[in-house]
Protein backbone atom coordinates (compact mmCIF):
# COMPACT_ATOMS: atom_id res chain seq x y z
CA UNK A 1 0.00 0.00 0.00
CA UNK A 2 1.26 3.37 -0.79
CA UNK A 3 0.62 6.67 -2.34
CA UNK A 4 0.84 7.97 -5.97
CA UNK A 5 -0.53 10.35 -8.70
CA UNK A 6 0.60 13.45 -6.80
CA UNK A 7 3.63 16.11 -7.11
CA UNK A 8 4.85 15.49 -3.64
CA UNK A 9 8.20 12.93 -3.65
CA UNK A 10 8.02 10.96 -0.36
CA UNK A 11 5.16 11.92 1.15
CA UNK A 12 4.78 10.92 4.63
CA UNK A 13 0.72 9.85 5.87
CA UNK A 14 0.12 12.58 7.40
CA UNK A 15 0.47 15.30 4.13
CA UNK A 16 -1.70 12.86 1.78
CA UNK A 17 -3.84 12.71 4.25
CA UNK A 18 -4.60 16.50 4.14
CA UNK A 19 -6.00 16.10 0.89
CA UNK A 20 -2.81 18.93 -0.79
CA UNK A 21 -0.24 16.40 -2.45
CA UNK A 22 -2.49 15.21 -4.91
CA UNK A 23 -1.67 12.19 -4.24
CA UNK A 24 -4.35 8.87 -3.79
CA UNK A 25 -4.20 6.05 -1.35
CA UNK A 26 -3.30 3.07 -3.58
CA UNK A 27 -2.27 -0.39 -3.57
CA UNK A 28 0.73 -1.46 -6.15
CA UNK A 29 -0.34 -4.72 -7.53
CA UNK A 30 1.73 -7.55 -8.91
CA UNK A 31 0.23 -10.35 -10.80
CA UNK A 32 1.23 -13.59 -13.03
CA UNK A 33 -0.94 -13.34 -15.93
CA UNK A 34 -0.63 -16.96 -16.50
CA UNK A 35 -3.05 -16.90 -13.37
CA UNK A 36 -5.16 -14.04 -13.56
CA UNK A 37 -5.37 -11.85 -16.26
CA UNK A 38 -5.76 -8.15 -16.11
CA UNK A 39 -9.76 -8.27 -16.99
CA UNK A 40 -9.92 -10.51 -14.56
CA UNK A 41 -8.29 -7.82 -12.15
CA UNK A 42 -10.49 -4.72 -13.36
CA UNK A 43 -13.38 -7.15 -12.50
CA UNK A 44 -12.23 -8.01 -9.42
CA UNK A 45 -11.56 -3.71 -8.41
CA UNK A 46 -14.93 -2.89 -9.97
CA UNK A 47 -17.03 -5.16 -7.33
CA UNK A 48 -15.58 -3.30 -4.43
CA UNK A 49 -15.76 -0.28 -4.64
CA UNK A 50 -18.40 2.50 -5.36
CA UNK A 51 -17.55 4.05 -8.59
CA UNK A 52 -19.94 6.62 -9.11
CA UNK A 53 -18.32 8.35 -6.18
CA UNK A 54 -15.93 10.99 -7.26
CA UNK A 55 -15.59 12.39 -3.22
CA UNK A 56 -13.86 9.39 -1.74
CA UNK A 57 -15.19 5.78 -0.85
CA UNK A 58 -17.96 4.96 1.69
CA UNK A 59 -16.80 6.88 5.25
CA UNK A 60 -13.14 8.00 3.70
CA UNK A 61 -13.92 11.74 2.72
CA UNK A 62 -11.72 13.44 0.60
CA UNK A 63 -9.83 13.19 -2.88
CA UNK A 64 -7.39 11.27 -1.81
CA UNK A 65 -9.78 8.49 -1.13
CA UNK A 66 -11.49 9.04 -4.70
CA UNK A 67 -11.00 6.05 -7.08
CA UNK A 68 -8.71 5.87 -9.62
CA UNK A 69 -7.04 2.96 -11.78
CA UNK A 70 -3.40 3.53 -12.79
CA UNK A 71 -2.18 2.41 -16.44
CA UNK A 72 1.07 1.17 -17.37
CA UNK A 73 1.22 0.43 -20.63
CA UNK A 74 -1.03 1.57 -23.65
CA UNK A 75 -2.59 -2.10 -23.56
CA UNK A 76 -4.01 -1.32 -19.78
CA UNK A 77 -5.16 1.83 -20.68
CA UNK A 78 -7.43 0.15 -23.63
CA UNK A 79 -8.67 -2.40 -21.42
CA UNK A 80 -9.26 -0.22 -18.77
CA UNK A 81 -11.20 2.63 -20.86
CA UNK A 82 -12.78 -0.40 -22.30
CA UNK A 83 -13.84 -1.87 -18.59
CA UNK A 84 -15.29 1.13 -17.53
CA UNK A 85 -17.03 1.86 -20.27
CA UNK A 86 -18.99 -1.64 -20.58
CA UNK A 87 -19.63 -1.08 -16.77
CA UNK A 88 -21.81 2.65 -17.51
CA UNK A 89 -23.52 0.92 -20.25
CA UNK A 90 -24.74 -2.35 -17.96
CA UNK A 91 -26.69 0.19 -16.43
CA UNK A 92 -25.53 -1.23 -13.34
CA UNK A 93 -25.29 2.08 -10.87
CA UNK A 94 -28.18 4.93 -11.37
CA UNK A 95 -24.82 7.21 -11.33
CA UNK A 96 -22.24 7.67 -14.28
CA UNK A 97 -18.89 5.98 -13.46
CA UNK A 98 -16.69 8.34 -11.71
CA UNK A 99 -13.35 6.55 -11.41
CA UNK A 100 -10.66 8.03 -12.93
CA UNK A 101 -7.99 6.21 -15.51
CA UNK A 102 -4.65 7.52 -15.09
CA UNK A 103 -1.16 7.36 -16.68
CA UNK A 104 1.37 5.63 -13.73
CA UNK A 105 4.13 7.85 -12.53
CA UNK A 106 5.85 7.12 -9.36
CA UNK A 107 4.57 4.68 -7.07
CA UNK A 108 5.94 5.82 -3.19
CA UNK A 109 5.08 2.66 -0.10
CA UNK A 110 3.74 3.54 2.84
CA UNK A 111 4.70 4.01 6.12
CA UNK A 112 5.24 0.25 7.41
CA UNK A 113 2.81 0.58 10.43
CA UNK A 114 0.40 1.04 7.22
CA UNK A 115 1.35 -2.30 5.61
CA UNK A 116 -1.09 -5.23 6.17
CA UNK A 117 -2.80 -2.80 8.82
CA UNK A 118 -5.97 -5.58 8.59
CA UNK A 119 -3.22 -8.20 9.74
CA UNK A 120 -1.97 -5.90 12.57
CA UNK A 121 -4.63 -4.13 13.85
CA UNK A 122 -7.52 -7.05 13.02
CA UNK A 123 -10.08 -5.74 15.14
CA UNK A 124 -10.13 -2.33 14.42
CA UNK A 125 -10.52 -2.99 10.79
CA UNK A 126 -12.81 -5.48 11.67
CA UNK A 127 -14.87 -2.31 13.40
CA UNK A 128 -14.18 -0.14 11.00
CA UNK A 129 -15.32 -2.34 7.87
CA UNK A 130 -18.69 -3.12 9.40
CA UNK A 131 -19.42 0.61 10.31
CA UNK A 132 -18.33 1.60 6.82
CA UNK A 133 -21.25 0.46 5.12
CA UNK A 134 -18.87 -0.94 2.28
CA UNK A 135 -20.06 -4.76 2.09
CA UNK A 136 -24.00 -3.70 2.63
CA UNK A 137 -22.93 -1.79 -0.51
CA UNK A 138 -21.22 -4.14 -2.13
CA UNK A 139 -23.58 -6.75 -1.43
CA UNK A 140 -26.69 -4.93 -1.96
CA UNK A 141 -25.38 -4.17 -5.98
CA UNK A 142 -23.97 -7.19 -6.97
CA UNK A 143 -25.22 -9.87 -5.18
CA UNK A 144 -24.25 -13.71 -6.13
CA UNK A 145 -21.54 -12.11 -8.74
CA UNK A 146 -19.75 -10.31 -5.86
CA UNK A 147 -17.13 -12.39 -6.03
CA UNK A 148 -16.13 -16.25 -6.83
CA UNK A 149 -16.89 -18.88 -4.09
CA UNK A 150 -14.62 -19.13 -0.44
CA UNK A 151 -11.77 -21.60 -1.18
CA UNK A 152 -10.13 -23.79 1.33
CA UNK A 153 -7.26 -25.87 -0.56
CA UNK A 154 -8.24 -25.23 -3.58
CA UNK A 155 -12.12 -26.54 -3.12
CA UNK A 156 -14.82 -24.12 -3.25
CA UNK A 157 -17.78 -24.73 -0.19
CA UNK A 158 -20.58 -24.45 -2.34
CA UNK A 159 -24.63 -24.96 -1.40
CA UNK A 160 -25.62 -28.16 -1.89
CA UNK A 161 -28.96 -28.91 -4.64
CA UNK A 162 -32.35 -28.72 -3.17
CA UNK A 163 -32.90 -32.11 -2.55
CA UNK A 164 -29.65 -32.92 -1.24
CA UNK A 165 -30.33 -30.17 1.24
CA UNK A 166 -33.70 -31.67 2.23
CA UNK A 167 -32.07 -34.90 3.17
CA UNK A 168 -29.04 -33.46 4.93
CA UNK A 169 -31.00 -30.68 7.16
CA UNK A 170 -33.49 -31.12 10.30
CA UNK A 171 -36.95 -29.62 9.87
CA UNK A 172 -35.47 -27.09 12.16
CA UNK A 173 -31.87 -26.73 10.43
CA UNK A 174 -34.15 -26.23 7.01
CA UNK A 175 -36.54 -23.74 8.30
CA UNK A 176 -33.66 -21.45 9.79
CA UNK A 177 -30.91 -21.57 7.23
CA UNK A 178 -33.37 -21.58 4.14
CA UNK A 179 -36.39 -20.03 5.12
CA UNK A 180 -34.70 -17.30 7.39
CA UNK A 181 -36.37 -18.49 10.42
CA UNK A 182 -35.19 -18.46 14.49
CA UNK A 183 -34.61 -20.88 16.68
CA UNK A 184 -36.20 -21.06 20.41
CA UNK A 185 -33.36 -19.00 22.70
CA UNK A 186 -31.62 -21.33 25.11
CA UNK A 187 -33.12 -24.73 23.60
CA UNK A 188 -30.79 -24.70 21.08
CA UNK A 189 -27.37 -26.56 20.64
CA UNK A 190 -24.95 -24.14 21.52
CA UNK A 191 -25.90 -21.20 23.20
CA UNK A 192 -24.23 -22.23 26.48
CA UNK A 193 -21.16 -24.48 24.73
CA UNK A 194 -18.12 -23.82 25.75
CA UNK A 195 -15.74 -26.13 23.65
CA UNK A 196 -12.56 -24.62 22.17
CA UNK A 197 -13.13 -25.15 18.23
CA UNK A 198 -14.61 -23.55 15.33
CA UNK A 199 -18.09 -23.32 13.77
CA UNK A 200 -18.87 -23.70 10.75
CA UNK A 201 -22.05 -23.43 7.68
CA UNK A 202 -24.29 -26.40 8.74
CA UNK A 203 -24.96 -25.87 4.75
CA UNK A 204 -21.80 -25.35 3.16
CA UNK A 205 -18.87 -26.03 5.57
CA UNK A 206 -17.04 -22.96 4.99
CA UNK A 207 -15.49 -21.84 8.59
CA UNK A 208 -17.56 -18.65 10.10
CA UNK A 209 -17.01 -18.48 14.25
CA UNK A 210 -14.44 -19.36 16.75
CA UNK A 211 -14.65 -20.30 20.35
CA UNK A 212 -12.09 -18.12 21.12
CA UNK A 213 -14.72 -14.91 19.79
CA UNK A 214 -17.59 -16.49 21.50
CA UNK A 215 -18.94 -15.01 24.80
CA UNK A 216 -22.04 -14.73 26.91
CA UNK A 217 -24.79 -12.33 25.29
CA UNK A 218 -27.58 -13.82 27.83
CA UNK A 219 -29.87 -13.43 24.98
CA UNK A 220 -29.59 -17.33 24.27
CA UNK A 221 -27.98 -17.75 21.58
CA UNK A 222 -24.58 -18.11 20.67
CA UNK A 223 -23.17 -14.95 20.14
CA UNK A 224 -19.37 -13.90 18.84
CA UNK A 225 -17.53 -10.88 19.10
CA UNK A 226 -16.68 -10.88 15.17
CA UNK A 227 -16.31 -13.88 12.29
CA UNK A 228 -13.44 -16.04 12.27
CA UNK A 229 -13.45 -15.62 8.09
CA UNK A 230 -15.01 -12.35 7.17
CA UNK A 231 -15.04 -13.21 4.00
CA UNK A 232 -17.21 -16.03 4.34
CA UNK A 233 -19.99 -13.79 5.82
CA UNK A 234 -22.72 -11.37 4.05
CA UNK A 235 -24.31 -8.51 5.65
CA UNK A 236 -27.71 -7.72 4.63
CA UNK A 237 -30.59 -5.05 5.50
CA UNK A 238 -33.60 -6.54 6.95
CA UNK A 239 -36.54 -5.00 7.46
CA UNK A 240 -39.33 -7.88 8.34
CA UNK A 241 -41.07 -7.20 11.53
CA UNK A 242 -41.21 -3.68 11.69
CA UNK A 243 -37.60 -3.26 12.66
CA UNK A 244 -34.23 -2.57 11.04
CA UNK A 245 -31.55 -5.00 11.41
CA UNK A 246 -28.06 -6.70 9.60
CA UNK A 247 -28.68 -10.01 8.46
CA UNK A 248 -25.95 -12.55 8.57
CA UNK A 249 -25.68 -14.63 5.78
CA UNK A 250 -22.73 -17.62 5.15
CA UNK A 251 -21.25 -16.27 1.48
CA UNK A 252 -20.96 -19.69 -0.34
CA UNK A 253 -24.19 -21.60 1.43
CA UNK A 254 -26.22 -18.25 1.11
CA UNK A 255 -27.78 -19.59 4.39
CA UNK A 256 -29.29 -17.42 6.98
CA UNK A 257 -27.21 -17.62 10.34
CA UNK A 258 -28.61 -14.55 12.39
CA UNK A 259 -28.31 -10.73 13.11
CA UNK A 260 -25.74 -8.47 13.84
CA UNK A 261 -25.81 -5.72 16.43
CA UNK A 262 -23.67 -2.97 17.96
CA UNK A 263 -23.97 -3.92 21.26
CA UNK A 264 -21.54 -5.84 21.94
CA UNK A 265 -18.46 -6.45 24.40
CA UNK A 266 -14.84 -4.83 23.43
CA UNK A 267 -12.70 -5.20 21.29
CA UNK A 268 -15.04 -5.01 18.66
CA UNK A 269 -18.36 -3.78 19.97
CA UNK A 270 -20.10 -6.29 17.90
CA UNK A 271 -22.95 -9.14 19.05
CA UNK A 272 -22.96 -11.47 16.12
CA UNK A 273 -26.12 -13.22 17.34
CA UNK A 274 -26.28 -16.80 15.72
CA UNK A 275 -28.82 -20.02 15.34
CA UNK A 276 -27.19 -23.18 16.21
CA UNK A 277 -28.70 -24.86 13.79
CA UNK A 278 -27.43 -23.06 11.31
CA UNK A 279 -23.99 -23.78 12.45
CA UNK A 280 -21.64 -27.32 12.67
CA UNK A 281 -19.05 -27.10 15.15
CA UNK A 282 -15.70 -28.77 15.16
CA UNK A 283 -13.75 -29.47 18.22
CA UNK A 284 -9.71 -28.33 17.73
CA UNK A 285 -9.14 -31.89 18.56
CA UNK A 286 -10.61 -32.86 14.85
CA UNK A 287 -9.90 -30.14 13.18
CA UNK A 288 -6.82 -31.59 11.06
CA UNK A 289 -8.85 -35.38 11.15
CA UNK A 290 -12.29 -32.48 9.77
CA UNK A 291 -9.56 -30.82 7.05
CA UNK A 292 -9.56 -27.54 9.05
CA UNK A 293 -6.13 -28.12 10.31
CA UNK A 294 -5.18 -24.63 9.11
CA UNK A 295 -7.06 -23.53 12.51
CA UNK A 296 -5.36 -25.59 14.82
CA UNK A 297 -2.78 -23.15 15.37
CA UNK A 298 -5.34 -20.81 17.14
CA UNK A 299 -5.47 -23.24 20.25
CA UNK A 300 -2.00 -23.89 20.59
CA UNK A 301 -0.86 -22.75 23.64
CA UNK A 302 2.13 -20.05 23.16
Amino acid sequence: SGYTGGQKENPSYEEVSSGQTGHIEAIQVYFDPVKINYEELLDFFWKHIDPTDPGGQFVDRGLQYRSAIFYHDEEQKRLAEQSKEALDRSKKFNRPIATEILKFTKFYEAEEYHQDYYKKHSLKYQYYRHGSGRDRFLDKTWGKELETPALKKGKAFKKPDEATLKKKLTSLQYEVTQKEGTEPPFKNEYWDHKKPGIYVDIVSGEPLFSSLDKFDSGTGWPSFTRPLERNNIVEKEDRSFFMKRTEVRSKSGESHLGHVFDDGPKPTGLRYCINSAALRFIPKEDLEKEDYGEYQKLFTQK
